[in-house]
This record gives C-alpha cells, structure tokens and sequence, in this order.
C-alpha cells in the first residue's frame, strides 16, 4: 500500500478517479467500513461541488493545491475523525444540521424517536412538547418540519448545543415554533408546568462498554451524551421519574434505548413512573430503538 506521500509526490497527473480510488483503498486499511463513500463526501467538500459532479468529472485531473486540501482531510478521517465533523453538516430526516465539537452528531437510528413522536402527535394541534437533551436539535426541527402546528421547547445542558439548535432552527425555517432553555433535565421548570409529551435520546451506553465503541464515537463525541451509568439506564430512571410532576394527564413519555434495554426500560416506566400503557418500536434493522409509556390517570 502507498503511503500518504504517493498522492502529493507521484508525478502523473492525479484526475477524480485516480483519487478516489486511492483514498478508498487507504481508508480500508485504516479500518473505515464506508470507504468508497467518505473518500466521495470528502472530495466533493474540498472542491466546493457536490458528488454527482465528481462522477460527471472523473477525468478532470486535479490542481497540486487541491490534491493539498484534500490530503488535509484525508489525514483527519484516518484518525477516524466523523466525516460530519470534518465537513461541519449532517443530514437527518432530509434536512441538513450544522455539526460542531462537543455536540452529539444526529444518528439515523434516532430518526425512529421522529417517527413514534410524529405519530403521536398526528393531527393534533396546540400541543406542549418538550425534549430533553437535544443537541443539535435534530429531532424538535425534524417533528416541527412535519407538524408545525405544535410548539416544543428543547433543553440542553450544553451552551454550544443549545447554540446550535437555534442555528439550524432558524435554517429549517422553525425557529418560531422552537423554544431553547439551558436545563438538566427537570430543574428549570416552574411547579405545576405541564406538557402533552416528552421526549429524549439520553445517553443510554453502559459505562463499561465505552471503551469498545468505533473510534469515531469513543475519541470525538461528548461522554456525557454517551455514558448512562453502569447499566446505561441512570437518566432514563432519572427523566421517568422527574417527568410524573410534569406530564399532562393522558400524555406520552418516549425514549430512545438501547436495542437490548427494552424489558428493563418497560419495568422502569410501569415501577417508577406508574405508565400502564408502554409500547416499543423497532428501527429499519429491527432492533428495539424507542419506548413510549402513558400514564392513564384516572
């Protein structure tokens, strides 16, 4: 295999396909699972086009200058830096979010809480949503996209992620609908504030399987948005709890988990939050992703 310096030092002339096909083979070795594809998404970011252009251009040999900004990215995603990270955006659910250090990158696994939160809220208006830990606010922009009819207020312990979300709020065309408070989960709310659903995608991965997670988490994501505790389940019982004070009567508690978590989850909602109606749902690849619990007072 070459090393870095073949593609600054071979005095051929280096066209689109040439480059691609030699990041996609370097990025194997390196252990990237989607080479091929992050050597496209990184090459269109560094020439300012998109990757349609790349293939209706693979002839077009490439300027030493550009050759030196791709290297420069190239390097970062050896290291297994996210390629959302090194290109500043992530789509999710059709919609482009800013991405920043120190906040959570928007998953697709997560794109499940959308859809169980969208059906709950379907064809109702002037409901109260709250989500708690949001971000990049990926998912109150997401749910307000399709329903803006709701109001949401999104919560944050991180100032940058709160930042964030106003950013991509104001870019999705929501920031009216959107409100952003710094909060740990409960604690800033007023006595007696009430919402007809609460959501969140808490850290949720047992303490001791950090360490065995892909780089790309492990090394450049925030902890705090990983790490649940020694069973992952420390802010689930913490939100289930806190939210019996302020929930509306017949409203809907719903939570991303962890695929194996969903019978210690459904213990958790029925035991500590009194929920008699729990319900999971399972992502594209089957798994259990999201928990929904009402409280059906009587």
């Amino acid at each position: 295999m070459h090393g870095m310096k073949s593609l600054s030092e071979k005095q051929s002339l280096w066209t689109v396909k040439d480059v691609l096909e030699w990041t996609a083979d370097y990025f194997r070795t390196k252990g990237i699972r989607t080479a091929r594809l992050d050597a496209e998404v990184l090459l269109a970011h560094s020439l300012r086009v998109d990757r349609l252009h790349l293939y209706l251009n693979l002839d077009r040999p490439l300027e030493p200058s550009e050759r030196a900004r791709y290297r420069e990215l190239i390097q970062r995603r050896a290291r297994r830096e996210p390629v959302a990270r090194i290109v500043g955006t992530k789509e999710f659910w059709s919609i482009p979010f800013r991405i920043v250090p120190g906040v959570l990158i928007p998953r697709p696994d997560t794109e499940t809480l959308v859809e169980v939160v969208l059906r709950e809220v379907e064809g109702r208006s002037e409901l109260r949503l709250l989500e708690i830990g949001t971000g990049t606010g990926a998912v109150p922009i997401a749910v307000l996209k399709e329903n803006p009819g709701v109001r949401m207020l999104a919560t944050d312990v991180n100032m940058r992620a709160l930042h964030i979300t106003r950013l991509n709020a104001r870019d999705a065309g929501v920031l009216q609908s959107l409100d952003v408070a710094a909060m740990d989960l409960f604690e800033g709310l007023r006595p007696g504030t009430e919402f007809d659903l609460i959501c969140s995608n808490p850290p949720y991965i047992p303490t001791g399987d950090i360490q065995g997670l892909d780089p790309e988490v492990r090394d450049f994501e925030p902890l705090n948005a990983l790490d649940g505790g020694p069973d992952g389940l420390d802010l689930i019982r913490r939100l289930v709890v806190g939210s019996k004070d302020h929930l509306a009567k017949g409203g809907s508690l719903i939570l991303e988990i962890g695929a194996t978590q969903g019978d210690a989850v459904r213990g958790i909602l029925r035991r500590m939050g009194g929920m008699t109606n729990v319900e999971t749902f399972h992502d594209l690849s089957g798994r259990t992703r999201v928990i929904k619990g009402s409280r059906l007072d009587p």
